[in-house]
Parts: C-alpha cells; sequence; structure tokens
C-alpha cells in the first residue's frame, strides 16, 4: 500500500486543546489537506518544526501558557509559511509576526480555508 501526498499540500498544527486540534485536523481534511504532525506543548513543537515535512503551518498563539514564538522563528527559518490562531486578536500576537496571517478563534471552514489560500500565495519563495 502507497501513501499518496494530499491534493493540496502537508500542515503542521501545533495547539493544546485536543478536541480544538481534532476539530482543525478535521478541517484541514474537508479541505483537501492532511496533516503531517501534531504538537500540543511547545518543545515537542520546536523539535517537530525543525524535523517534520510539511507545506504550511498553523500555530495556537498561546500553548499552554508559553507564547509560539520559538516555533514561529524556526518554521520561518525554513521559509514555510504559518498561520496563527489566536482567540486574543491581533494584540495576541508576538510582536514580530504582527504582520503574519492569523485565524480569530472560534474559526469556520470557510475562514481556514481563506487564511490557508492566502499563506499559501505570499509564502516566501
Amino acid at each position: 500500500m502507497s501513501a499518496m501526498r494530499p491534493a493540496r499540500g502537508s500542515v503542521f498544527l501545533v495547539e493544546d486543546e485536543v478536541m480544538i486540534r481534532m476539530m482543525v485536523a478535521d478541517m484541514l481534511e474537508e479541505l483537501g489537506f492532511s496533516v503531517a504532525a501534531e504538537a500540543g506543548e511547545i518543545d515537542e513543537a520546536i523539535r517537530l518544526a525543525e524535523t517534520a515535512h510539511f507545506d504550511l503551518a498553523i500555530l495556537d498563539v498561546n500553548v499552554n501558557g508559553k507564547i509560539i514564538s520559538p516555533v514561529a522563528e524556526v518554521i520561518e527559518t525554513r521559509k514555510r509559511p504559518f498561520i496563527f490562531a489566536t482567540g486574543y486578536g491581533l494584540s495576541g500576537l508576538p510582536e514580530q509576526f504582527r504582520n503574519r496571517p492569523s485565524l480569530q478563534k472560534p474559526f469556520q471552514l470557510d475562514t481556514l480555508g481563506k487564511a490557508i489560500e492566502a499563506a499559501l500565495r505570499n509564502a516566501p519563495a
């Protein structure tokens, strides 16, 4: 049995709330993406950001009380696009990344799809 690459790409998902992570993974699948890797805490997320193969990342801004900046920095170094998911609005985003796309939680399928399209379209070359 051979694994097929998803039609639209793969996503690295960082979210500390298991139920939200599962819901977003389902939404991604519905949009034609696969989840390449998942993390629910910062140290694991840093390790996966350094080693996992993915086309795009969706990052919860606050993971168990820790800010996501170190993970975003690794992903930025790898020149991969990423989107922040936050319940805190723009003011909750790490200052150095306020120009990056973000999703206000809770978000719907169409909003997620539009954010992904924008992030992929504006991805670093």
